[in-house]
């Protein structure tokens, strides 16, 4: 029997290893990649086998675990143990998660291995509860708010079972929509340059039976405007305390269409998403990749041979431009009315 969605597990950790669904390869190969030690974290962690911000979160926990196993294994010395676990941390910089599982699970490495993968084994089975909680909270937010029906929905990037340990973020309010027979189409932007959107957003759409169309990212403002879309969802890899949210490149170009259009813009994220201590997005250092990513296509260069890519992987949507913010905890409207850090389940 084919896996549902829900069975979808991004990461999982066995015995001294991270299996890792390898996200590169799909929808066309269905693998797994076997990260025995630090240098195959960050290998993975940079050639996105795998992404999504909850997902790295786990990554950041189980790579502790892994780190301390190679260290018995050859003998390190606490300083190269700690070394090893910084690179862990520091591989993607604009995606707070990852770091966070680290700095999580660090305080319980003086316990030992089994005592890293316990608060691991929690950070992904709350990321799967708090999952729920925000689709349950944002698709009533929406379903609030939205007359038409049933919804025309768009969403950039993946934010589904693949970038998180179960259920899904944005996609995953999409889901709960869809169960609740309020979904008519899901515009799925493709997500230059790495197609996250037509490869894995497509893919577990296509498993889940929720209608959808494909588009170039270039299409989004225009669906939007044409009056073709009620609401547009997507996830975040970082919450600055002023509501400012950075996401993946071209996410600021929705925001704009939908406030043009005078439809939802809602940013569904974890609670562990939210940094305090990141005051606006220009506080957000936004992660510079290789610029061959841009210039080329399935390894086929696309350009001039002398062209150079410029391939930022995020932008910062300002609060300005977001409808609402959704976690497990809370919906903020960040219109200066409510406090983001609600968002983390504090009272201000």
């Amino acid at each position: 029997m084919p896996q549902t969605p829900a069975e979808i597990q991004a990461v999982q950790y066995r015995d001294g290893t991270i299996v890792l669904l390898d996200q590169t390869q799909l929808p066309g190969v269905e693998t797994y990649v076997d990260c025995t030690d630090v240098d195959a974290i960050v290998d993975a962690v940079v050639r996105l086998v795998v992404r999504g911000a909850p997902a790295l979160g786990a990554v950041g926990g189980y790579g502790v675990a892994v780190a301390m196993t190679q260290s018995d294994r050859e003998g390190w010395s606490s300083e190269r143990l700690q070394a090893e676990v910084t690179r862990i941390r520091d591989a993607r910089p604009t995606a707070v998660n990852l770091a966070w599982g680290v700095d999580r699970v660090s305080p319980h490495m003086a316990r030992g291995i089994a005592a890293v993968v316990a608060e691991a084994d929690a950070i992904a089975r709350e990321d799967v509860a708090a999952n729920r909680a925000l689709a349950e909270l944002g698709a009533d937010w929406i379903m609030s708010r939205i007359e038409h029906r049933p919804l025309r929905l768009l969403t950039h990037c993946n934010t589904g079972a693949l970038a998180t340990t179960g259920w899904g973020t944005a996609l995953g309010i999409i889901r709960t929509l869809a169960g609740r027979g309020v979904v008519e189409l899901v515009y799925a932007d493709e997500t230059r340059p790495l197609l996250q959107g037509a490869r894995l957003t497509a893919w577990e759409l296509q498993r889940e039976g929720i209608p959808y169309v494909v588009q170039a990212d270039g299409a989004a403002s225009s669906t939007i405007l044409r009056g073709l879309v009620d609401c547009a969802l997507i996830g975040a890899d970082r919450i600055a305390r002023n509501g400012d949210t950075a996401n993946k490149i071209g996410s600021v170009g929705v925001a704009l269409a939908c406030h043009a259009a005078g439809i939802p813009f809602v940013v569904a994220a974890p609670s562990s998403t939210v940094d305090l201590a990141t005051l606006s997005g220009d506080d957000i250092q936004i992660e510079l990749r290789d610029g061959r990513e841009v210039t080329t296509l399935a390894g086929v260069l696309t350009t001039p041979p002398q062209a150079q890519g410029f391939n930022p992987a995020f932008d910062v949507t300002p609060a300005r431009y977001i409808s609402a913010i959704v976690s497990e905890h809370a919906v903020v409207e960040p219109d200066g009315s409510s406090s983001v850090a609600a968002l983390t389940g504090a009272s201000s």
